[in-house]
């Protein structure tokens, strides 16, 4: 008995549009996906600490450039009117700790008065937030 073998006609090639179409998808996705944290608005670099911080939550967090500018919930704050922005917040935020981001070139004794200020506007507890060394 004899069978006959089909041969089917090759085809040109493969059909990758829909693959194609799928990369793309992923790709504006994680673009998207990617884009949704909100960045600071000033850059920032905080300095390095031998011990491991805490994840970063933007809520309550107080900017320091290296100049000396400072921002507190997404807002820019004279340094006149942090006291006034200070109390503000806090009537907002009872119960979050206020978070202080320094840019590791600001000089120590700004940060140092800084923190006073934040004292003497009736701030508890900071955390003042660093790097992981290494």
């Amino acid at each position: 008995m004899r069978f006959r073998q089909r041969h089917r006609p090759a085809p040109d090639g493969e059909n990758v549009l829909p693959l194609i179409n799928v990369v793309f998808l992923l790709l504006v996705f994680f673009m998207v996906a990617g884009a949704l944290e909100r960045a600071d608005l000033f850059e920032v670099t905080p300095p390095e600490a031998a011990v491991e911080a805490e994840p970063e939550d933007r809520q309550g967090l107080l900017l320091m450039a290296a100049d000396g500018r400072l921002a507190l919930g997404g807002a820019v704050v004279a340094e006149g009117d942090l006291a006034a922005a200070v109390q503000a917040w806090r009537e907002a935020n009872p119960d979050v700790t206020l978070k202080v981001k320094a840019d590791a070139a600001a000089e120590a004794l700004a940060v140092v008065g800084l923190l006073e200020d934040l004292r003497a506007a009736g701030v508890e507890q900071v955390v003042l937030l660093t790097t992981e060394a290494g």
